[in-house]
């Protein structure tokens, strides 16, 4: 690696917290975008004026499911967080 690189590396550390926080909002776009699309795709037959009753339950059945699966992996997350808090606590 020569002398740029590793400067560049290491400035990585010190992100504008604004330049940050529009990543993370990006990104949770991003997400939802796909969400959006993964549920249209499973849920709508055929496009029309008014939402049929079976394509309404399907998506909020699609949209239930994405969130239980992003509370999962948040609660996983944290707890694996505060456990390797507390083993750094401890040591």
């Amino acid at each position: 690696m020569d002398s740029s690189s590793s400067s560049s590396a290491a400035g990585l550390g010190s992100v504008d917290p604004q330049l940050q926080h529009f990543i993370e909002v990006e990104t949770q776009k991003q997400h939802f975008q796909r969400l959006l699309e993964l549920c249209w795709e499973k849920c709508m037959d055929k496009p029309g004026p008014k939402l049929e009753s079976r394509a309404e339950a399907c998506f909020v059945n699609c949209v239930e499911r994405f969130i239980d699966t992003i509370s999962q992996k948040l609660s996983l997350k944290l707890t694996r967080g505060y456990f390797s808090f507390l083993y750094f606590e401890l040591l």
